[in-house]
């Protein structure tokens, strides 16, 4: 019960939406509760490795399925009053949109230390990885985030590359 709050904040930081977030939790804790847990395992290290687990392949699947069906998702924005807000929201979205755009792994990382606030050893230990990994992937995942916003920018703002350098 104590991981559950952690574990619905890093599964809203993999899919960007509450009810998918929902979804994935409700999962991941089915999945815990339903299988044989190893001896020298720490739960909640677990339950965070079966959670990315089924949002990796929930999202493959998504891929089939939209690929099949040659239609993208919908999303619902809410609409807010005031510029201040607009512009928060528009500035989430389009870190959320970078994120979406990460490698699997480096996203996973990113979202483990930034939104979840694990320390790398803690995100070393969780997905089984060496602490070097953790923090060559972060600083990819940082610079790979830095690239795309900079990118969805420029193709905003309507100037082209060249005229930016």
């Amino acid at each position: 019960m104590a991981t559950l709050p952690a574990l619905r904040r890093f599964a809203y930081s993999l899919t960007h939406s509450v009810p998918d977030a929902d979804d994935l939790v409700q999962n991941t804790v089915e999945r815990v509760l339903t299988r044989d847990i190893p001896a020298d395992v720490e739960i909640a290290k677990w339950a965070f490795r079966i959670c990315r687990n089924l949002w990796i392949d929930e999202y493959r699947a998504q891929k089939v399925r939209e690929a099949a069906v040659h239609n993208p998702e919908f999303h619902q924005r809410q609409t807010f009053e005031g510029e201040k807000q607009v512009m928060q929201e528009m500035n989430l979205s389009s870190v959320g949109s970078a994120m979406q755009q990460l490698p699997t792994e480096h996203l996973t990382v990113l979202s483990m230390v930034a939104v979840q606030g694990c320390s790398y050893k803690e995100v070393a230990e969780a997905l089984d990885i060496p602490l070097g990994t953790v923090m060559s992937r972060l600083a990819r995942a940082r610079t790979g985030l830095h690239k795309i916003i900079h990118a969805q920018d420029i193709m905003d703002s309507g100037l082209s590359s060249r005229e930016v350098h």
